[in-house]
């Protein structure tokens, strides 16, 4: 590689050699435990395979496949006829052949079960390209919703200017529309590209009858056969995903009459003056904190959102509209205890907000638990988040909560664990839940000593930085100085994160470090890692983060990538990192 000139004043210059990546002292003694004078043969390799990358059902053909893969498209430098080197195997372990995720599993969770057995991905507000209250409403950010994978888009439905036509915005603020139709047919174009489970739209309707049968129009003749229409009594049952695929689900609870929309100069402004943006405290945001860590003190000011009060009442709707609604939703009337009742005759969905939920988990926890067995549970952000920040999903996931809302236009750690739950199961947007929480009695709050597994994580070192940015990004005058910190978010004491030492002016940074963490719900816990690059003079920069499950981590060495605070994967950025369990 050239060297690197900064200036250090106006007429002085420091020249840096930037080496070229090399294994670490603790890999090049694996390798020599693995290896005769200097190179690892096919019968090596496969042992390597075995014991190291504990691939347990690799063969000596398969070992053999791997170095002829290696040599291709002809042998060199890093390769001899009896085998490969300390360079080839390195070269091996940092490729993108050696991901930290099978990527031969693609989905492998059981399909069949009711769609109340699974984790959803899911948007909220997902027409919105910024923040809650100004930003522009479009199809754009509900086609990249789709792309990454998730399966829930929330459209609010409100009459246009003229009230002869359905927009798409966010009612009483100053978001500038989009049109329904338009949404509807970027939402067919897109939904089965990434994944081909089932679409549900949930609707936030605010329409007169006229406009709903409008809107069923719309809807039936946008998505035709696709839609999923169980008729007007809805559902006993819920359907599996396996038997929905490429089908689009419709859920909503109108309410009983549409509301003319207002202007949010108020809460504009006190969002200016006091409310704090947590993506803004560094390109990362806040801290995950652990999901029992103490309720925010602005509970009790929560003003909320959405509007659903009472159960769906059907003879309400014109019968064309009646018939599409496939999963009704409502709270029903009275409390909590009520809205969490469970008709042994009927499902639905459940909205609540994040704060409700908190609350919720106080006294309610068993039965949030048993209602989300049979039936859906959505999770919302709180109304204050007018900067389309998020929340920790773990307090829904926890609980049994299938659709956990996330603004998917944000940035920050709580929307990187969403990305990293839905890495799983071939990224295909459901997620099995974990056998504890579909038979009850399960008690999320009960104290969770035993220790069921302890994961060992190596941090050996990190590429890529020198290609994908510009050699001042990080410092003007020198190289970047970078550490790792590396850590479980999950449930109670499975929280924690750790940090490796700076390594000072170098691009191709190696830490060679090793942590344990002791987890008691390896089920829910997720791996994070980020990289930064240490600033004396302020915060931290960003240098790229992942967030994995757990649960299907492949033990051994593997090229860990990296992404950026918006959750879009570097070129060429990535650790080499070691999972044992």
């Amino acid at each position: 590689m050239p060297n690197q000139n900064y200036r250090i004043c106006f007429c002085c210059r420091r020249q840096y050699k930037v080496a070229a990546a090399e294994a670490p002292p603790s890999l090049k003694a694996i390798f020599d435990a693995y290896s005769e004078n200097g190179l690892m043969d096919v019968h090596n390799l496969h042992r390597f395979l075995l014991e190291v990358q504990k691939q347990k059902s690799a063969t000596l053909e398969d070992a053999q496949t791997l170095m002829d893969a290696l040599r291709e498209p002809k042998p060199t430098a890093l390769f001899h006829k009896r085998g490969i080197n300390l360079q080839g195997i390195f070269k091996y372990l940092f490729g993108d052949i050696n991901p930290p995720m099978d990527p031969k599993l693609g989905v492998h969770h059981d399909m069949n079960a009711p769609l109340s057995h699974y984790f959803i991905y899911t948007g909220h507000n997902s027409y919105l390209t910024g923040n809650q209250l100004s930003s522009d409403c479009s199809d754009a950010p509900i086609v990249r919703a789709l792309l990454r994978g998730v399966r829930v888009i929330e459209l609010d439905i409100w009459p246009n200017s003229t009230k002869d036509d359905i927009d798409v915005l966010h009612g009483r603020t100053l978001t500038t529309p989009v049109q329904f139709l338009k949404c509807l047919k970027s939402i067919k174009e897109n939904a089965f590209k990434s994944s081909d489970y089932p679409v549900i739209i949930t609707l936030e309707d605010h329409l007169s009858q006229s406009l709903q049968a409008k809107a069923a129009e719309m809807i039936n003749k946008t998505f035709g056969d696709m839609l999923f229409t169980p008729g007007p009594e809805g559902l006993s049952e819920l359907p599996s995903p396996e038997s929905l695929k490429k089908r689009v689900i419709i859920s909503t609870k109108p309410p009983k009459e549409y509301l003319k929309a207002k202007d949010l100069k108020g809460h504009e402004s006190s969002w200016k003056k006091g409310s704090s943006d947590p993506s803004m405290e560094g390109p990362w945001g806040k801290e995950v904190k652990s999901i029992h860590a103490k309720i925010d003190d602005d509970m009790d000011v929560e003003e909320e959102e959405e509007e659903e009060e009472e159960e769906d009442d059907p003879k309400s709707h014109p019968p064309q509209y009646r018939c599409l609604i496939a999963i009704h939703a409502g709270k029903g009337k009275g409390g909590m205890k009520e809205w969490l009742r469970v008709d042994p005759n009927k499902v639905r969905r459940l909205s609540l907000s994040e704060q409700e939920l908190e609350r919720a988990a106080v006294m309610h926890g068993k039965d949030i638990v048993r209602f989300t067995e049979r039936n859906l549970l959505r999770i919302y952000p709180k109304g204050t988040r007018f900067d389309s920040s998020n929340y920790n999903p773990l307090i829904g996931w926890m609980h049994g909560a299938q659709m956990v809302a996330f603004n998917m236009q944000g940035s920050g750690r709580h929307l990187w664990l969403m990305h990293g739950m839905f890495r799983g199961n071939g990224g295909c947007g459901y997620v099995k839940k974990p056998e504890f929480l579909l038979k009850p009695p399960h008690d999320p709050a009960a104290k969770k000593p035993i220790t069921k597994t302890t994961l060992k994580v190596s941090i050996y070192m990190g590429e890529g930085w020198y290609s994908d940015f510009k050699h001042t990004h990080f410092d003007k005058y020198s190289p970047p100085d970078f550490y790792t910190r590396v850590g479980i978010a999950g449930v109670g004491g499975d929280v924690a994160m750790k940090k490796t030492k700076t390594i000072e002016d170098n691009w191709i940074p190696t830490w060679d470090e090793e942590f344990e963490f002791q987890l008691s719900v390896p089920e829910l816990a997720l791996l994070r890692i980020e990289v930064h690059e240490y600033d004396m003079s302020g915060k931290d920069d960003f240098g790229g983060q992942n967030c994995l499950p757990v649960s299907e981590l492949r033990e051994g060495i593997r090229a860990v990538p990296l992404y950026s605070h918006k959750g879009d994967k570097y070129k060429s950025v990535k650790l080499l990192m070691r999972f044992d369990f």
